[in-house]
């Protein structure tokens, strides 16, 4: 009545299921029923023939199986289930319908004779796939175990028999590691010298995309026999046609993968096909009330039922404040839904059939940019951190959502999910996301900003306040809105805009608005501050932030006044020329962030206040603002924005005397920033870099350089490429090579006279002339040391008024003065020098 000893040689696709196996065990010796439940081919029979071996010396009177797939009759599960106790005397066979037969012709009740056999004995029965006759099994179970108490059953199906004292324990899918053994082995058995390790990426896709099912991976590890891992990967999408190659040895249901499924399809009624085919348009999973929106009346029944059936994957979310749209979200945890991949394009093919799918691509379409409309708001309260969660947890459905937009040439569902979405990628700095989609929607419609500009009404409302059909004045700020945030991804590809067509339209943009419209105090029309301060126009540019500070005020504009505080106090720690508070801007900023609960906007005002004191030297409190900028940042899960807090944070340390604490903090954020978007990884290369030139480790120093430029193209983006190449050039003085720093501080001013540069960092051209005074003063053996002199002359006249220069500028330039005079006497130092002050900015570059 045991298994034959080499069962679990027979069974090699048991790999992994040595902790589930204990676990049955363990509930076979305390529960009288236990049900596996799971999908079509995750081993679920093998999974119970390996658990009666383990748990057969506990049971005298044997352990037996009986198939049910046979059966075709409720009718007949008794007498299949007696046939396979009485019929035979070995235990763990097949009873097919031959057998059936033994016991046909008699006239008493099986299922009376079952309980009579079984009363007196200690014995395991295991009832293989129950699912087709789940209802009759469930009776008979329900009768044995009232009248045979020595009886325990271990059932397989793929839905609960519902029996009262039932245990049910899910048969999950293999993990990776024990997905990639079973490959490894299965495929080795098909192409002897197999390895998994010869391709572990299309290995690691093709167990992946197979859910981690047993059977589903046997079958793919056949096909090795005329296929490479990657073509199997790579065909996937068609896997009903690939995967057919199983066994002949066992049932005709489990030799191909479409089989499998078809055998679970037969057992659904309509309403159960109907919610399955709906479900496949999902990507991710969905909650009960995206089921029902785009399922219908019928989707919460047949949710429970397809759960119930092992079609539908259910788990409760970790709390996401989701409740579907128009609800504001709520805290706490829910169900959430999803296909395995192969039910998934099954089920989509079954929509195919009918014809329905543009209906449920629709619904689809409608809810989740509602969804995105009405949650978009809430990121700018105290509610942002379960807005985000939700956005982060819906947001393969909402990208599908969008591409379907696009795809169907729907501009105004696109433009609404577009704009809904502009913040949550500027929060989360998914600027990849929002250059892609603002291209993609910007080409759905005519271009807003053609040549000349046109004056436009102001508009107090977002453009997406209200769901499509929008009015024509609306649907021109959309179009309008669109492009600016294309415009905000701006520095991922600058060339694009430097082109003669790309400034016009520059201009043209920055001439459309007039500052203090509504719209552009807030996103995205926000983003037209760029174009503006691209064109170089400084008068204007400051025009631009008073004037919406004032509207804010005027219109009620909170949260947007806070924004549009703390970008000004952005601007003004770095123009020490202009008159204003940025202290008292920043203050106010973070202000009417606490007020709202807006722990990024916080996070935004403390990092624009620490960088204008540690503009003014004072590092002790700028690294105050900064830790505690870093404790909203961690609040909100938020890896883009503690990267550069991270960044401010050990710059200020290092330049605040605690030089080992900065530098372990900017090497953390660069183990951290390799595990996430941002743009803190190049800007933490370049301050280690400058950190390590300090300390004389110029090779570590270069090599950080050369790994920004390999990793991150900064060369890309003016204003950083000229930082970048200022800073490789002060390496090469330190280390002497004067000739090779000449010709990169060219390049450094080159790049700091420009337009955009000379407004946001007016000081940079006067950093790099001090460097480049220090190559001047020593190439040629000195004999250029008047020109080093009128750099310096110049460079301090071009600093703007109450620049405070940070220690390493300090150092520079004490190095230039030194090298300087040592090669002068006082008199023609002093002369020299003067007359550098009187020259410009490129007539001091020119010396150069």
């Amino acid at each position: 009545t045991r298994p034959p000893g080499n069962l679990r040689a027979r069974l090699t696709s048991f790999v992994g299921r040595d902790t589930d196996i204990d676990t049955i065990r363990d509930d076979l010796t305390t529960t009288r029923l236990v049900t596996l439940l799971g999908p079509g081919g995750a081993g679920k029979t093998r999974l119970s023939q390996e658990a009666g071996d383990a748990v057969a010396a506990a049971m005298p009177d044997g352990v037996w199986l009986a198939e049910l797939a046979p059966v075709d009759d409720p009718a007949n599960v008794p007498e299949a289930v007696l046939t396979a106790l009485g019929a035979r005397e070995t235990v763990l066979r097949g009873a097919g319908a031959e057998e059936m037969r033994v016991a046909a012709d008699r006239q008493d009740d099986p299922l009376v004779r079952l309980a009579e056999h079984c009363a007196g004995r200690r014995m395991l029965l295991i009832l293989d796939n129950c699912e087709h006759v789940v209802d009759a099994a469930a009776r008979l179970v329900d009768h044995l175990l009232q009248h045979c108490p020595g009886l325990t059953v271990l059932a397989t199906s793929r839905e609960p028999l519902g029996v009262p004292g039932e245990l049910l324990r899910p048969v999950e899918p293999l993990t990776e590691p024990h997905a990639l053994r079973l490959l490894a082995d299965r495929g080795a058995a098909a192409r002897p010298g197999f390895t998994v390790d010869a391709d572990p990426e299309a290995a690691a896709e093709i167990c992946r995309r197979l859910d981690g099912l047993p059977l589903a991976i046997e079958l793919a590890a056949a096909r090795l026999r005329m296929l490479t891992p990657r073509q199997i990967a790579d065909r996937l999408d068609d896997r009903f046609r690939l995967l057919t190659s199983g066994s002949r040895t066992v049932l005709p249901r489990q030799q191909t993968l479409r089989a499998v499924v078809d055998w679970s399809w037969e057992l659904l009624d309509e309403d159960e096909r109907d919610v399955l085919r709906r479900l496949s348009v999902f990507a991710g999973g969905c909650d009960l009330a995206a089921a029902e929106a785009v399922c219908g009346p019928a989707a919460l029944e047949a949710l429970g039922s397809l759960v119930d059936k092992s079609l539908v994957v259910a788990a409760p979310t970790n709390g996401t404040g989701a409740d579907g749209p128009g609800t504001g979200g709520s805290a706490g945890a829910e169900m959430r839904y999803r296909l395995l991949e192969t039910v998934l394009e099954y089920a989509g093919e079954r929509l195919d059939e009918t014809g329905t799918r543009p209906a449920a691509e629709r619904a689809h379409l409608t809810y989740y940019r509602e969804l995105v409309r009405v949650t978009d708001p809430l990121l700018r309260g105290s509610g942002q951190r379960a807005a985000i969660g939700l956005l982060e947890l819906e947001y393969e459905n909402i990208r599908t959502a969008l591409r379907r937009a696009v795809a169907e040439r729907d501009e105004q569902e696109a433009l609404c999910l577009t704009l809904s979405l502009c913040w949550y990628w500027q929060m989360r700095d998914l600027k990849t996301e929002a250059r892609h989609w603002s291209a993609q929607v910007k080409d759905l419609g005519p271009d807003p900003f053609m040549a000349p500009a046109r004056p436009v009404p102001d508009l107090r409302d977002r453009a997406a306040e209200h769901p499509p059909p929008m009015s024509p004045a609306v649907l021109d700020e959309a179009r309008r809105g669109v492009h600016l945030v294309h415009l905000a991804c701006m520095d991922m590809e600058l060339p694009a805009w430097e082109t003669p067509e790309s400034q016009e339209k520059l201009r043209v943009i920055s001439a459309t608005y007039r500052p203090g419209q509504p719209q552009t105090c807030r996103f995205p029309g926000f983003m037209w501050f760029y174009a503006v301060l691209l064109t170089g126009d400084m008068d204007r540019l400051r025009a631009v932030l008073d004037s919406n500070i004032d509207t804010c005020r005027a219109l009620g504009f909170t949260w947007e006044l806070a924004q549009t505080l703390q970008m000004r106090a952005n601007i003004l720690a770095n123009r020490t020329d202009w008159a204003g508070d940025a202290l008292a801007d920043a203050d106010e900023s973070l202000g009417i962030f606490d007020r709202l609960g807006d722990a990024f906007g916080a996070a935004e005002a403390l990092s624009a206040r620490g960088e204008f004191l540690e503009r003014k030297g004072e590092f002790t409190l700028a690294a105050a603002d900064f830790e505690r900028a870093i404790e909203y940042a961690e609040r909100l899960g938020a890896n883009a924005q503690l990267g550069m807090l991270g960044v401010r944070l050990g710059c200020v340390y290092i330049e605040g005397g605690d030089a080992e604490r900065g530098e372990k903090m900017l090497l953390d954020v660069l183990e951290s920033g390799r595990r996430a978007a941002g743009g803190a990884v190049p800007a933490a290369r370049l301050f280690l870099a400058i950190r390590l030139g300090r300390s004389g480790r110029t090779d570590e120093a270069r090599e950080q350089l050369t790994l920004l430029r390999a990793d991150f193209h900064a060369a890309d983006f003016v204003l950083f490429a000229g930082f970048v190449i200022g800073v490789e050039g002060w390496l090469e003085t330190m280390d002497g090579r004067y000739e090779e720093a000449l010709t990169l501080m060219r390049g450094a001013l080159e790049r700091s006279l420009d337009r955009l540069s000379r407004m946001v960092a007016p000081y940079m051209s006067a950093i790099h002339l001090v460097t480049a005074a220090v190559a001047v003063a020593c190439v040629d053996d000195g004999s250029r040391a008047l020109d080093a002199a009128r750099l310096l002359g110049a460079a301090d006249a071009l600093l703007p008024p109450g620049h405070f220069s940070s220690p390493m500028e300090v150092e520079t330039r004490a190095k230039a003065e030194a090298v300087t005079r040592a090669a002068l006497d006082d008199a023609a130092y002093e002369r020299a020098y003067a007359e550098g002050g009187a020259l410009s900015r490129e007539e001091a570059a020119a010396l150069v």
